[in-house]
């Protein structure tokens, strides 16, 4: 498919894929775009790999978030690109290239949600659906300069999408603004109506690990925030070390992955990346043992997370330790672990998290994240809302 064909290359196949909508509500004449993890009726779902489409039936049905939005009146304008099976922070994809960031085209996107992101920061779509488990909403958000929510986990149905690990696996979305993000999050949240914060929290540990750049860059928008919630408060959210959090969730998460994936593989042989059969060869070698360990350091995570805000405050924190890489750049598994080290606070623990867009001074998108209890998303959202129109 030509890029004038498939603009930004967002789309697996172009923008082909329409889905009117199945009723009206308060979707109406929007449309969004849908990762190709997720079902659409009568649609293949590719997982972002040949023989995964080859290997499974095209669906019959809608996936039930895809439906929510049908039925209140938005229109489905095509499936979106996704790293292999998901199995990507960077928007990388062997067999399908890489899609285009519009905020900065000579960086890369961010994944896995790639596709999704940039038809939205394209302006393609008004919002898009993706899929987070270890980042792969909030990564692109932040690359991409947008508003994006990982939700609280089990709080929007994963029936009818491809799984990594289910007890990390989440619905995602995308959009330009707050305000969209939020009317999205009326039709797919069953949640609680929002409240006012207690307190700010702002994770000194998570913006040390941060470049200075990126700390210095997220002064001025955490400083609205504060307007907006309230005066902060600094506090260390991991003492054994983010690094030590990160390391149970790539255990139990590729745990997970490799088990959940292994019959396929044994069955297809399929054409995998080599970093992405990597991976999953990584998944099915740790002991029982080292998931023991990293459940017991799961277990102490959700506790300290759940101290820290079970009486409504909100935890502020960098969504990424660093901007975009540079397409032609080569990032090391260092570097792709630091994003993690981030992405695992509310990941590990099932918490809802929303990216805030902003800028460096150069332009480049930056991102600082809020993180709020469980079953706090629609909280979350408000506060995005109430932050952006403070900004007017």
């Amino acid at each position: 498919m030509h890029s004038q064909d498939n603009p930004f290359e967002a789309f697996v196949d172009g923008p082909r894929s329409t889905v009117s909508p199945t009723g009206k509500g308060p979707l109406s004449g929007l449309t969004f775009a849908v990762k190709d993890l997720i079902d659409v009726a009568g649609v293949p779902t590719g997982g972002g790999n040949p023989d995964w489409e080859r290997t499974h039936p095209v669906p019959d049905r809608h996936a039930p978030s895809v439906a929510r939005l049908l039925a209140n009146g938005a229109e489905m304008i095509g499936k979106t690109r996704t790293d292999e099976i998901s199995l990507g922070i960077l928007g990388e994809n062997v067999h399908y290239g890489m899609p285009v960031n519009p905020a900065s085209p000579e960086r890369v996107p961010g994944g896995s949600s790639s596709g999704s992101a940039v038809a939205v920061a394209a302006g393609l779509a008004d919002f898009a659906l993706g899929t987070d488990t270890g980042g792969s909403v909030r990564v692109p958000s932040s690359f991409c300069g947008l508003f994006g929510i990982r939700p609280s986990h089990g709080s929007v149905d994963f029936t009818g999408v491809v799984a990594q690990a289910l007890d990390y696996d989440t619905v995602g979305w995308f959009a330009r603004d707050a305000a969209m993000l939020e009317t999205v999050g009326t039709i797919l949240l069953d949640t609680d109506e929002p409240h006012h914060p207690v307190q700010l929290l702002v994770a000194e540990d998570a913006f040390r690990f941060a470049d200075d750049d990126i700390a210095s860059a997220l002064a001025e928008p955490l400083s609205r925030l504060a307007a907006v919630i309230g005066s902060p408060r600094n506090v260390t959210v991991a003492s054994q070390g983010l690094s030590v959090w990160q390391g149970a969730q790539r255990v139990l998460q590729s745990s997970q992955a490799a088990r959940h994936l292994g019959p396929w593989l044994a069955e297809t042989n399929p054409r995998l990346a080599f970093t992405v059969a990597r991976a999953l060869l990584r998944g099915q070698a740790y002991t029982d043992e080292e998931r023991g360990r990293a459940a017991l350091m799961k277990r102490e995570a959700n506790q300290r997370m759940h101290n820290l805000l079970a009486d409504g405050s909100i935890l502020a924190l960098p969504t990424t330790p660093f901007v975009a890489p540079l397409r032609t750049e080569a990032v090391s598994g260092y570097d792709r672990d630091r994003i993690s080290c981030l992405t695992s606070i509310a990941g590990l623990s099932g918490l809802p998290q929303v990216n805030l867009p902003w800028r460096r001074s150069d332009g480049v998108p930056v991102g600082l994240s809020i993180v709020g209890a469980r079953g706090s998303d629609r909280t979350l959202l408000a506060i995005a809302r109430k932050w952006e129109e403070a900004g007017r």
